[in-house]
Formats: structure tokens, sequence, C-alpha cells
């Protein structure tokens, strides 16, 4: 009887295992078909569809404003300042005295020119009538004139003026000191003023002598000044692959002072470049290279690209994208290279 018992009991046991195995089967096949479903299903995009425009190609530089021309005022022999005329901001013009400095050494030099005068004129009577022989003439000519030289020499050291129009930006004595070397006044010429800007060397050819310039300054918020490019350096610096330009601007209202922090726009002309969607970019993970998804035949290429301005919501592109190419602007986030997809409006 327990013989019988304990047969049935393994035959229970055995059906049971086979009914879980079964089960587990069927649930593991179930599983495997969802996973493979999921898997081949196609990521889901939206494309749009790029062209080319010309785009103006402009650049902007930074720069401080300069002064045309830029005079330090100074004797050429040390002398006592006797009188300043001028004050820093004073607007002076060419030929004004702006200094006077003791004058004790040129009152000398006048009454030694007096006195020789009047030898020089006593030997030419006599050389006239023979009295002289030319050797004397010519030597108290020659005296006569280097004196002469001396004095107008003088004369400018004691009484010092403007060489150009323009506005006093540094006085470095008062009136007493002794002259020590360093100018005694720095004058410079505010109309025009110029800026110098570095351009790359790939613009080099389309920058013309002339050319326009807009200008905009911190100080002046919303207003802009027009400059025009002056001089053109012909060398460029082989670390920075830059060349020099200057660009005047007229300053005839005296608004612009050198110093200002300005902003010169460049135009380089137009170029045909293709516009793409800011939402269709993909920067790459630990670098700076940007990339852009394109679309064709039902697959997506990975195209780097090369970026230009952003305007508005779009990007100049200079490579890796071209006119009527379809491009990816939402989905990205699941796509691979040559991955097929599904459009979606």
């Amino acid at each position: 009887m327990k013989t019988i018992k304990g047969l049935k009991f393994y035959i229970l046991s055995f059906m049971t295992i086979a009914m879980l195995a079964s089960c587990g089967s069927k649930s593991a096949e179930g599983s495997n078909k969802a996973g493979e479903a999921i898997t081949s299903a196609k990521p889901q995009v939206k494309i749009a569809k790029v062209s080319a425009e010309d785009i103006p190609q402009t650049e902007t530089y930074t720069a401080t404003v300069e002064s045309d021309i830029k005079n330090n005022i100074a004797p050429n022999t040390p002398l006592r300042i006797e009188k300043i005329y001028v004050e820093v901001g004073d607007m002076v013009r060419k030929g004004q005295v702006l200094v006077q400095l003791d004058a004790s050494n040129l009152q000398q030099v006048k009454l030694q020119i007096e006195n020789l005068q009047i030898e020089f004129n006593r030997t030419a009577q006599l050389y006239e009538v023979g009295g002289a022989s030319k050797a004397e003439y010519d030597n108290a000519k020659m005296q006569l004139d280097v004196l002469s030289t001396q004095y107008r020499q003088w004369v400018q050291n004691t009484q010092l003026t403007a060489p150009i129009s323009g506005v006093v930006t540094a006085r470095n004595y008062d009136n007493g000191d002794m002259y020590s070397g360093n100018p005694i006044l720095t004058i410079e010429q505010t109309n025009p003023v110029k800026l110098i800007i570095n351009i790359s060397e790939n613009y080099y050819k389309l920058v013309k002598k002339g050319q326009a310039v807009d200008v905009t300054l911190d100080a002046y918020e919303g207003e802009h000044f027009v400059g025009n490019i002056s001089i053109i350096y012909p060398t460029i610096d082989v670390s920075t692959h830059t060349f020099p330009v200057e660009i005047t601007i007229n300053n005839s209202s005296q608004k612009v002072r050198p110093g200002m922090f300005a902003r010169a726009t460049v135009n380089f002309g137009s170029a045909h470049h293709v516009l793409v969607p800011d939402l269709a970019l993909v920067k790459q993970i630990g670098a700076g290279d940007r990339y852009v998804y394109v679309y064709k035949d039902g697959k997506v290429s990975y195209n780097k690209v090369q970026l230009g301005k952003h305007i508005n919501t779009q990007y100049e592109i200079f490579s890796g994208v071209e006119p009527g190419d379809m491009v990816v602007v939402a989905g990205q986030s699941r796509l691979a290279n040559g991955r097929e997809v599904e459009v979606i409006e």
C-alpha cells in the first residue's frame, strides 16, 4: 500500500515540474519576442530641409581710441620753468605759446649778437675800402652767423609753442620747477582720432584703403560712428597670422576721446553658405566639434560641420551640409551613424 502511494506522489511531482517548465519556456519566449520588437523599432525623428543664402561676411573687432598725433612738449636743455599757460583739457591751436622758460641765457646771447653785429659792420666797411682782408671779413661773418643760430635755438627753448592744434592731455610740472627730462606738456590731436585693429590674414585681399567701417563706443550706447580704413600694414604677424589696420574717425564734434573702448565692424562682402537650424546641431561629448544628422533614403549619416555665424535661430555652415539636404531637428538622442529612422511630422 505504501508503495502505491509513493508512486502516485512521484507521478504528481513530475507532472508539476513539467508544467512549470512549460510555463517558464512560454514566458521566456514571450519576453524574447517583446525584446526583439523593442530593439527593432525605428527611432522617430523630425527633419527640415536646408538651403543656401547670401550671408554678409562681417567681423567685429575691439580696440581703444587713440589720438591721430601725439606731441610731447619739452626744451632741449635743462631750464627753469617760469610760466605754463595751459591746463589739462585746454584746446590749443598750432603756434600758440604754451610755456615760458628762464630767458637769462637768451638775453646774454642777444647782447653778444648786438656786439658782434657792430664789429661785423665795421669790418665790412673796412673790407669795402681795402682796409680789411677777405679772410677777416669771412671770419667776422661766420662768428655772427654761428651766434645768430644759437640765438634762434635759445628762442625755441625759452618759449615753447604748440606744433599742432589739439588738446592738452598731460602736465608734469608747475611754475618755478626745473625741467628735468619728462615732457612739460603732452598735446594730442583729437580730430581725427584712430583705431588699430588686427584682422585675420584670410581677409587680407578683401580689405581696401578708404573702406567704410561701422564703429560703436561703450560711452555712447546705441550711437554709430563712421570710420574709414586709412592704413593697411603690409606684413603679417607670424605668431597670430593677423595684420594691423588703422581706422580713422572724423571727430569734429570732439565726442570721441582717446582711451574710449570701441568696437569696429568690418564688412568683407557676402558669401553663399548653407543655413542650418540650431536645433539640428549636436555637440560631441568631450570635444568641441559639432555634428548634424543628415537624412537620406530612410537612414541618417553623422556629418561633422564647420560653423560660421549664429543668425537668429540658425547657424551659417561652411562645410558638412549641402543645400537641399534634410537634417534631423528632433529625436537625435537615439541616433547613430547609418541608423534607419522613421520620419514624423
